[in-house]
């Protein structure tokens, strides 16, 4: 799990930072942009354990 957070983290801070607003992903009906992404995956919140998840199943990270 913490090589996935790793992953995320080094991948949003290449993003550019006008596409950080952008929505990445759809997860338990609600909008994920990169920003609410980094934020729950900054603080370790179970959520956002979900959400690299997810992302890693999209192979996104």
């Amino acid at each position: 799990m913490e090589l996935l957070r790793e992953n995320f983290l080094k991948i949003y801070a290449n993003i550019p930072l006008n596409l950080r607003n952008e929505i990445i992903l759809v997860f338990e009906g609600k909008p994920i942009t990169w920003n609410v992404a980094y934020l729950e995956v900054k603080v370790n919140s179970d959520f956002g354990k979900k959400i690299v998840e997810e992302l890693k199943s999209l192979n996104l990270i």
